[in-house]
């Protein structure tokens, strides 16, 4: 209906984040820069890290993907799990959920710190998220979600990480489909947000800017001024989308030249053959066939208008349930494999 919704997060399982949070927290991460990890029983699927220098974000070796690279490992379906591996060996947001987000954000930073890397977390909360849509939900009402952010920014404390601030929270006051009534507070919790989370000293902040097949520039910048982008690092692009790294940098660049020249990260998870253009253009984003993994995750991206390729979106999460895909966030082996196999 909007043409932006990704259905990213969904009712993605707070349970299992907080295991994995604790999981992490219990030391399964390798600090090798090999990418072969260190094969112990608690990393069967043998995940470890990129080399810091070009891509100095945390892979997470019990994440969805690694845990799907290790059962079709044990099933000794060693085409799936080398494809499935592209996704696995590659740093991807963290998505804090509603519930404990002192807890999670903690151990995803702390992990990540363990393993002399930076942790890369996605927030989305904000109240009356998504419109309703396959991502409905957020916090109860403001007071809610600043007592979240504050969970958040304490458990990050003063290790190192880089924040995707409330995907689509701006494009769906532009787009109008936000209820007038709340928009001013929404103003208030995303300029908020970014003042309390630059209070922690290794954190940076990038607020979320929708992507080029939806609005243009000119109808963003003010909004994003509104939203707080002057005390922010930058703001990102393509969260969750598939518009091409070429097209999302010269829209990130037009934009940027209206918000005082700010930085900014391009999600490049799915866009490795650009957006889906069959079909009803209305659903053209949720899970999509035919898409491709695209450029991996590095802050060596030779523009410095471009602070980094990321890999926001959870490639294999699904978008929602459309196409055949079950309820957003959820893992989905099957769209995974076909990413995978587009990159082929």
């Amino acid at each position: 209906m909007y043409g932006s919704h990704n259905g990213r997060f969904g009712m993605r399982g707070t349970g299992v984040a907080v295991i994995g949070a604790a999981l992490l927290l219990a030391g399964c991460s390798s600090s090798g820069d090999d990418g072969k990890g260190s094969g112990g029983g608690k990393n069967p699927a043998a995940i470890g890290q990129q080399p810091k220098a070009t891509d100095p974000y945390w892979v997470n070796p019990d994440g969805n993907a690694a845990r799907q690279v290790a059962r079709y490992t044990e099933d000794g379906d060693t085409k799936n799990a080398a494809l499935v591996r592209r996704i696995a060996q590659q740093p991807v947001g963290e998505w804090i959920g509603p519930d404990n987000p002192e807890a999670e954000a903690k151990g995803f930073t702390e992990a990540a710190d363990k393993a002399g890397r930076e942790a890369l977390l996605v927030l989305y909360n904000i109240p009356h998220r998504d419109c309703g849509q396959f991502s409905k939900g957020g916090a109860a009402d403001g007071d809610a979600y600043r007592s979240w952010l504050e969970g958040v920014a304490k458990g990050i404390g003063d290790r190192g990480a880089t924040v995707i601030l409330e995907p689509d929270a701006v494009l769906h006051l532009v787009d109008g489909c936000t209820p007038q009534q709340f928009h001013e507070e929404r103003y208030d919790l995303l300029k908020g947000a970014v003042e309390r989370l630059k209070k922690q000293p290794g954190t940076k902040v990038y607020l979320d800017a929708g992507n080029a097949g939806w609005h243009t520039p000119d109808a963003l910048f003010q909004p994003l001024r509104q939203a707080g982008i002057e005390a922010a690092d930058g703001f990102a692009v393509n969260v969750s989308n598939f518009q091409t790294t070429a097209v999302s940098k010269d829209f990130g660049k037009q934009l940027s030249a209206k918000v005082g020249n700010k930085p900014f990260v391009i999600d490049t998870s799915r866009n490795g053959k650009g957006p889906y253009t069959g079909g009803d253009p209305a659903n053209s984003w949720c899970n999509p066939p035919g898409r491709a993994l695209g450029e991996t995750p590095t802050t060596s991206t030779g523009d410095e208008q471009v602070d980094a390729y990321l890999w926001i979106k959870r490639p294999g999460e699904s978008d929602g349930d459309c196409r055949g895909g079950p309820k957003a966030g959820a893992w989905w082996p099957e769209y995974a494999l076909g990413l995978a196999r587009g990159t082929e």
